[in-house]
């Protein structure tokens, strides 16, 4: 079988199964098992695909058919122009997220350039590991309470080449010191609204990472009452949202002593990035 005629069959199968943008699945694929450029394609596509690479090609179009998330079966997923490793025990860095790193990036560049960062609930470490490469001063400690979850962000943050402390934690309960900055993406989706979620985030992405229990706020009142006790006077919180969200994370943080607090939308117009910071008078009642 030809590459072009192995790509056609892939998509073929793919949009049988229901797949979006089966022609783009279908390359990316192939580029993942064969390891060849597009013009490589362009040049030999009526060429033989290798044996072995062909049938390691169709078992993945298989497992995508299955709904498995292309990124899982890749091992990788761009976020802020960085790669990162990804796999089943991590959640897969999404375009939204970037959303808050680059608040965080701002607020760093802007008013303390050589901030001491917590990112909790870090999964695969793309928010840390971005701020720590594009703010090469600060000092980024990433938390998560999944060992499995912090052995890819280990392997991303040495692949990144950055310096990130990373911390097994249930949230606060084994960090120490004090930060400028805490910035989370918490599992917030309502336990509910996870059965009606797309199959490739339902049934293959974690769920700790993504079920935020009943209402879906439940870590965010836990992380904005427990991180005055982490935060510097003057210190900022910083958390990515669900569209609809911002108001009662908003009161959170102005019931737990922040101010300045601002609700940042994201490229689709939608809340998705709220931003507090901790009075000083707040902190003095620690």
């Amino acid at each position: 079988m030809t590459y072009r005629e192995a790509r056609m069959q892939a998509a073929k199968q793919l949009a049988a199964a229901g797949v979006e943008n089966e022609a783009a699945e279908s390359w990316f694929l192939m580029e993942a098992v064969c390891g060849i450029s597009r013009s490589f394609y362009l040049l030999h596509e009526q060429e033989a695909m290798d044996p072995v690479q062909e049938q390691v090609y169709f078992a993945l179009t298989r497992q995508r058919c299955g709904r498995m998330p292309l990124q899982y079966l890749t091992g990788e997923q761009e976020f802020m122009g960085l790669p990162f490793c990804v796999n089943e025990h991590v959640l897969i860095p999404r375009q939204d997220t970037e959303v808050l790193v680059e608040e965080a990036i701002r607020v760093i560049q802007k008013e303390m350039p050589e901030a001491a960062v917590l990112d909790l609930c870090t999964g695969s470490g793309c928010i840390g590991i971005s701020i720590q490469s594009f703010c090469s001063n600060t000092q980024v400690t990433a938390a998560d309470i999944s060992e499995d979850a912090l052995k890819v962000a280990q392997k991303n943050a040495k692949e990144n080449q950055v310096p990130v402390e990373f911390v097994h934690s249930d949230l606060f309960k084994e960090i120490s010191g004090s930060y400028d900055m805490i910035v989370s993406n918490p599992p917030y989706i309502p336990s509910k609204v996870i059965e009606t979620l797309m199959p490739e985030v339902r049934d293959h992405e974690p769920i700790k990472a993504l079920d935020g229990k009943e209402d879906g706020l439940y870590f965010y009142r836990r992380i904005t009452e427990e991180s005055v006790a982490y935060l510097k006077p003057g210190g900022y919180l910083l958390y990515e949202i669900g569209h609809d969200q911002g108001e009662a994370v908003s009161s959170y943080m102005r019931e737990n002593g922040f101010d300045e607090i601002e609700v940042i939308r994201d490229l689709a117009g939608l809340d998705r990035v709220v931003r507090g910071r901790l009075t000083i008078k707040s902190q003095a009642l620690k």
